[in-house]
């Protein structure tokens, strides 16, 4: 099954659709599926009492509202339906993450095929509710949550039409950046386990080894920050990959995706061919005459495996020889007097 890999360009463009367009290019470039960016009115998300974060602090180097900081992050509805345009003219889908009700009802009627609800939206009732009403196909990221806030939002969206089968639901952690002492991937399989969703993962980690390890553990889908220099001012980008970094993220999971197989244990068509050669069968250790007894004395084992195979040993030791035969060579079953 094809992973489906989110370039997250979240807010990094910086308020600038210019810029959210080369994050589209760098998207297409690297070879993921969908681009993602974040739809909000800062003012009907945020008030004017909320504190920034410690890591956008740090991220920043200042501290202000956290309202303050958002604003300058806005994109208009129209720079959206723009940038739709433009990630349907790349080939590439389109998505953003909608924080507010309106946004979700301007991104429905944009067309999104996938509804994105993230991590500090799990416990927002309304827009779960909102969202699953919609009956499209959801991913659901689950940072500071446990397993009872997953099931509450699950809840909601079922209890509003969305199917349980059209739900992702992506193990997260909200630390940016996240240590790996804290991504906790294995949880990604216990929500698996629990509420028998598709289930997939949302990095914040420096680096990409963690994603593709989440695939190899069976995620779905991928979602990772991106940016396109990570030196730009703004919360996210030092936690974001650089696109060189990002399109060896996707070749990596590609290649994972590919080296999973279909769980068969079997030779492939491309060992067949090394069977005989590097198997092993049993030969002559010495010259041995017609009517000698068969011991571990004058059989051994050596390639090539294109005779008697080793396994057969117990029943070959005991047996008499039907016919001379030279040193080193492959016994058949021919030589023996099966008697």
């Amino acid at each position: 099954m094809k992973t489906f890999i989110i370039a997250e360009a979240g807010v990094n463009h910086n308020g600038d659709i210019e810029l959210a367009k080369k994050l589209i290019d760098v998207a297409v470039e690297a070879g993921a599926d969908a681009v993602k960016f974040q739809t909000f009115k800062a003012e009907e998300v945020i008030s004017e009492y909320a504190p920034m974060a410690e890591y956008q602090k740090k991220n920043i180097g200042k501290e202000e509202s956290q309202l303050d900081m958002v604003k300058k992050l806005e994109l208009a509805y129209e720079d959206f339906e723009e940038l739709k345009e433009y990630c349907d003219k790349k080939g590439i889908m389109f998505l953003s993450t909608p924080f507010d009700i309106d946004s979700a009802r301007f991104l429905k009627d944009l067309g999104l095929e996938i509804f994105k609800i993230p991590s500090g939206e799990i416990t927002n009732y309304p827009l779960l509710k909102e969202i699953g009403s919609y009956k499209k196909k959801i991913i659901l990221s689950t940072g500071m949550a446990d397993l009872g806030e997953i099931e509450d939002a699950l809840d909601v969206l079922i209890e509003n039409g969305t199917k349980r089968e059209n739900i992702t639901v992506l193990h997260c952690n909200t630390e940016y950046p996240t240590h790996f002492e804290d991504v906790n991937l294995k949880a990604m399989l216990t929500i698996k386990d629990a509420f028998k969703v598709n289930v997939g993962y949302s990095d914040h980690t420096l680096g990409i080894e963690v994603p593709i390890a989440a695939v190899a553990l069976g995620a779905t889908v991928i979602e990772k920050h991106f940016t396109l220099d990570k030196n730009l001012p703004g919360p996210d980008h030092k936690a974001s990959l650089e696109p060189h970094e990002l399109k060896e993220m996707v070749k990596a999971i590609r290649n994972i995706e590919k080296s999973l197989g279909n769980g068969i244990k079997k030779p492939s068509k491309s060992e067949v061919k090394n069977i005989n050669i590097a198997r092993k069968s049993i030969v002559a250790r010495k010259n041995i005459k017609k009517g000698d007894v068969f011991t571990e004395e004058n059989l051994t084992t050596k390639r090539p495996g294109n005779g008697i195979s080793p396994m057969m040993w117990k029943e070959i030791i005991g047996k008499k020889a039907s016919k001379d035969i030279p040193k080193d060579k492959p016994l058949r079953f021919g030589d023996i007097d099966w008697g």
